[in-house]
Formats: structure tokens, C-alpha cells, sequence
């Protein structure tokens, strides 16, 4: 349940609802927030005289659900995505962070292709520990020069709590990986910041996991939250996981927070990151998170995802036509 209280309410109150009711408490300044476990059904009377309003949930899904409010608008920069806009903001850029030259070619073009912002990892949480594992803070740096040079938006990764106050540092845009959307350091600490966030559903993930995760960021008190859908993993092979587009639907009809696509991760082979992304665009997604490298075969990290620069301009092309007949508007 959340609780809409008056700020006169007394301190024993809120005490009693944080330790009977697991009550988690943002102070705003015309009203307490308070948000209840699933299991408190039933104001208690003690807290009664002091209730505005009340929304009560049957599941811990409660502060993204639009039965609480209508779809939230989220800044990336100084653009906006989500709630009515209409806006379709396309971040792009490689797996890694690499080298100086390699970052600074992919910013010219995306700069070249009207594009915003700018995705590259620093710290990579990779499958082997014998793969590319990211330059760390140094490609922090190299994005920071990035971002002074052209003026781009650094959306980059957090690959576990003992990066995360680095990456909260550098980063426009923070993004927690699919696996690790059960970090509760990440998720604890992405909360009490006021950056905001993209995460991504874990590839094993129910939807109501992946919204929970996303309650953990908002009841600390961090409502900027950005969904990503990047594909979960199915009995296919072909394919490296599966787009839940239908995990969108659920999504975009239920949940008040933007939604962002990432067909990269989704397919694993950039063949058909172009028809996936027109796909996404088809139903007014908020965004989509695009992998490309000026030399994909040669990356250091999922050569085999990364469209290249001039398959990059391609998908912009088509996903500009698509979006204006759909009175979209490309960011």
C-alpha cells in the first residue's frame, strides 16, 4: 500500500509503520510518502487521521504501477523521455570503452546522426574470466573527454557495488546489467542518488522481478528509472536470447516508468539489429540502446552484436521514417 501522510504526522506513527507494516518513508514537501508491504491491506488506525490518500496493491509492484501514477517523464540530459512526449531517444555506442581513438570516432558519428547520447562500458561483468573485462576508471575518463569534446550524454555501466560511487561520478546516465539487477548494493546506492538510472531485466527474470528491482531504486527515493527490455534466455539457440516484446506490451499498458529496447544483447548477431529496432520503434517504445564499433569483427567484447558505423546511419534512416509516420519524435 502507499500512503500519502501529512507532515504534521507524529514520528511514533511512522516508527510504528516502518517496523509492523516494513514501511520504506520519502519526505516530500507537501506530504510523507510512505510505501507498505503487499501484506497491509488495512490502514491502521493509529496512522488513519493522518492519511491524504491511499493505494492499495496486491503486489510489491507499487510505485511504477499507473494505478499510482500516470506515466513518469525521465530526463536523459536535457532531453526528456517518457510520459506523453512522444519521444524516441536513441542511445548508441560500442560494448567497451576500448581506446581514445576508437571512442572518439563512434562520438563523431553519432554526433553525424543527430544522437545524444552515447553507451560504452567501463566495467564489464563478463561471462569469462579470461574475456576483455573494461579499462575501468580510465575509460571513464576517455567518455568524460568525450562528453567536454561533443557534448554527448555517457550512459555506462555498473558492474558491481565496488565500482558504483566511480560510475555515479562520471556518468549521465547509470546502467545496471542484467546480471546485476539482484545487486542490492548497486540498487541501494543508484536509490539514494538522484541520476538517473537504466534497468535492465535480467535475461532470467520474471516481469514482476524486474519491476521489484526497479521498486528497490524508487522507494530509496530515486524515481528517475528507465526500464530496458534486452531479451531473455528461452529454449531457442539460434539466437543468443529472445525479445520479450510482448514483455513491452506488459510493460508500456502497466507501468508508469519509460521503456527502452536494447536489440543487441537480444539477438547477438547484428543482422538483424536494424528489423528489431524498427520493430521496437513500431510500438512507441521510449528508446533504444544500440551497440556499434567502427570495426565490430575487431572489438574486444560482442564483436559478433555490434553494427558498424555505416549500418549505424542505415538504422537511423529507417527508424526516422518509421517514427515520423508514427508522429514520433527522434532524440
Amino acid at each position: 500500500m502507499i500512503l500519502h501522510l501529512e507532515n504534521k504526522t507524529p514520528s511514533v506513527c511512522i516508527r510504528d509503520l516502518e517496523k509492523n507494516h516494513f514501511a520504506k518513508f520519502i519526505f516530500h514537501q507537501d506530504y510523507i510518502q510512505a510505501v507498505t508491504s503487499k501484506n497491509t491491506v488495512i490502514i491502521p488506525d493509529s496512522i488513519a487521521p493522518y492519511v491524504i490518500d491511499s493505494w492499495p496493491f496486491d503486489s510489491d509492484f507499487q510505485l511504477g504501477n499507473v494505478e499510482y501514477k500516470p506515466r513518469r517523464t525521465v530526463k536523459i540530459g536535457h532531453k526528456l523521455l517518457g510520459g506523453n512526449t512522444k519521444n524516441l531517444h536513441l542511445i548508441a555506442g560500442p560494448c567497451s570503452v576500448e581506446s581514445k581513438e576508437q571512442i572518439t570516432t563512434v562520438a563523431k558519428a553519432l554526433i553525424k546522426n543527430g544522437i545524444t547520447s552515447i553507451r560504452a562500458g567501463c566495467f564489464k561483468p563478463r561471462t569469462s574470466p579470461y574475456s576483455f573485462m573494461g579499462l575501468g576508471e580510465e575509460g571513464l575518463l576517455l567518455l568524460n573527454d568525450v562528453r567536454e569534446e561533443f557534448g554527448l550524454n555517457i550512459v555506462t555501466e555498473a558492474r558491481d557495488a565496488t565500482n558504483i560511487d566511480l560510475v555515479l561520478k562520471y556518468a549521465d546516465v547509470v546502467q545496471i546489467g542484467t546480471k546485476s539487477m539482484y545487486d542490492h548494493g548497486i540498487l541501494s546506492a543508484c536509490g539514494e542518488s538522484d541520476k538517473t538510472i537504466m534497468l535492465k531485466r535480467g535475461f532470467g527474470s520474471t516481469l514482476q522481478e524486474f519491476l521489484q528491482a526497479a521498486e528497490f531504486i524508487m522507494s530509496a527515493g530515486n524515481e528517475n528509472v528507465i526500464l530496458c527490455e534486452r531479451g531473455i534466455r528461452t529454449f531457442e539457440s539460434k539466437t543468443r536470447f529472445t525479445l520479450d516484446l510482448c514483455g513491452v506490451a506488459f510493460l508500456k499498458h502497466h507501468c508508469n516508468l519509460p521503456v527502452v529496447v536494447d536489440p543487441s544483447h537480444a539477438l547477438g548477431h547484428s543482422y538483424g539489429i536494424i528489423d528489431l529496432s524498427k520493430a521496437a520503434t513500431a510500438m512507441e517504445v521510449d528508446g533504444l540502446l544500440i551497440e556499434t564499433h567502427p570495426s565490430p569483427k575487431e572489438a574486444l567484447s560482442d564483436a559478433s552484436q555490434q553494427i558498424d558505423l555505416k549500418e549505424l546511419e542505415q538504422l537511423c534512416s529507417s527508424v526516422q521514417s518509421l517514427a515520423k509516420s508514427l508522429s514520433l519524435n527522434i532524440i
